[in-house]
């Protein structure tokens, strides 16, 4: 896949050996590379972050910095009313995924565990209102694509995707808000199989940016 080996392309830096545990990189052999991009103390100490191997050493700046030059033009939105356990998820799908960025409605506090820091290299914009959302997105020209099994939802899996969209996802119980579901361009849902009437708003986003990929960017 394209995504793929993006994310394997080595920097010219040489990586210092692995730690006993094999989690990351251990400290760099000196003398250090000239790079401004390098950051003395990850250097010094080692990297150990959930970061690929292009990333090794960098600043978060740096790493935020370059991933901007390779960042989708698609968005994620997700609604935020009962503190939702699971945008901590979608914020770490968004990175993996190359969202541009992440728009979390309702509540401004999301539970930041599932993120597992990538929100410190994603764009995360914060709207009180689905309102707030819609004026955002009008100036800025994006579609909103709701992402949840309705009646009458066409079906992702053979449903053409805007290259330009923001992607919405409603909380875990209840779904896409009736705001979301006004506004929005179109719904698309997932493919079920089993007996739960739904999935979770992590596990949602995750295919459905992968389906975005798989259409656009591979």
């Amino acid at each position: 896949m394209a995504l793929e080996k993006k994310n394997s392309e080595q920097d010219p830096v040489t990586h210092g050996a692995a730690p006993e545990d094999g989690i990351g990189v251990g400290p760099h052999p000196e003398p250090w590379p000239d790079d401004l991009r390098l950051d003395p103390e990850l250097l010094a100490v080692g990297d150990r972050r959930n970061v690929v191997d292009r990333y090794r050493y960098w600043t978060v700046d740096a790493i935020k910095a370059d991933l901007d030059n390779r960042r989708h033009p698609f968005h994620v939105a997700v609604e935020n009313w009962e503190h939702d356990l699971n945008i901590g998820t979608v914020v770490r799908n968004a990175n993996a995924f190359g969202a541009a960025a992440v728009h979390i409605v309702g509540r401004r506090r999301w539970n930041r565990r599932g993120a597992m820091v990538t929100d410190r290299y994603q764009h995360v914009m914060h709207h009180p209102t689905i309102g707030d959302l819609v004026v955002w997105a009008v100036g800025a020209g994006i579609p909103l694509v709701g992402i949840d099994n309705l009646p009458g939802a066409v079906p992702l899996e053979s449903t053409d995707l805007p290259e330009t969209c923001i992607l919405v996802f409603g909380q875990e119980a209840s779904g896409l808000s009736d705001a979301v579901r006004e506004v929005a361009s179109m719904v698309c849902s997932i493919a079920q199989f089993g007996s739960t009437r739904s999935i979770n708003a992590g596990v949602a986003s995750g295919i459905a940016m992968h389906v975005w990929v798989q259409q656009h960017a591979v």
